[in-house]
């Protein structure tokens, strides 16, 4: 319960922690709550002490696969549940479009933190979507970040590669199982480098590796999804089975 003077109601000051559940078990439960205590941290707000037994009590009381969110305010831990969204697997069968946005040069204030201040994320999603896009491809002039509420990573050739991790793009959780699973090249790039990619693709916790097919109305590759977001998919999923 967050009251009125929680600094997560009044300035959206809150550290949080979105990870899938799959038959009962968060998955990376421990990486999440490692960057929750990070963000905590960063954020100046009390450690989330047991948290981590909260985040179960809720996965066991819910649906055997749901989201679980985790906050940590100025005066609360709070654990919440929620549907997966609908039609992520249809999405990843025909692929994702991207619209870029330019949101500007990031801030190094709270690189690597993740907070409830989204409203950036959230306003650059809602204008993509209003174009006809799936998801936003966040940009600093021709500088690559992230996607709205995703990493986002490009094949040319044998070769993928990322953003490298620092302000305007989120270390994710789900980034750092890939980063276990291939050789990837972290880099500062350009959006004319990743357009002339063989295959895009994006990694979230909720909707996993979702392949990217267009960028901007220009198509990626063939326009079909690839075979390196195919064979991440099913490694994670091997991986959340465990």
């Amino acid at each position: 319960m967050f009251g009125a003077d929680d600094e997560a109601l009044l300035r959206g000051a809150a550290a949080f922690e979105t990870l899938r559940v799959y038959g009962g078990r968060p998955f990376l439960l421990d990486r999440h709550l490692e960057r929750l205590s990070r963000s905590a941290a960063v954020l100046e707000l009390p450690a989330p002490e047991g948290a981590a037994e909260l985040a179960r009590l809720v996965a066991a009381a819910a649906p055997p696969d749901h989201v679980l969110r985790l906050y940590r305010t100025s005066a609360a831990l709070v654990a919440t549940a929620a549907a997966l969204p609908p039609g992520l697997d249809e999405q990843r069968e025909r692929g994702s479009s991207l619209q870029t946005v330019d949101v500007g040069a990031p801030s190094q204030l709270l690189a690597g933190v993740k907070s409830t201040s989204y409203a950036l994320s959230l306003a650059a999603r809602r204008a993509a979507l209003a174009g006809g896009s799936d998801d936003a491809l966040l940009v600093a002039g021709e500088q690559v970040l992230e996607c709205s509420i995703a990493n986002v990573w490009w094949r040319r050739g044998e070769i993928l590669w990322t953003p490298a991790a620092g302000p305007g793009v989120l270390a994710g959780v789900t980034r750092s199982l890939v980063l276990e699973l291939e050789d990837v090249v972290e880099k500062t790039t350009t959006i004319a480098e990743v357009l002339n990619a063989d295959e895009v693709f994006t990694t979230s916790s909720i909707r996993e590796v979702m392949p990217v097919v267009s960028i901007d109305g220009v198509l990626v590759g063939d326009g079909r999804p690839g075979a390196a977001a195919a064979r991440l998919q099913s490694a994670l999923r091997l991986r959340s089975a465990v």
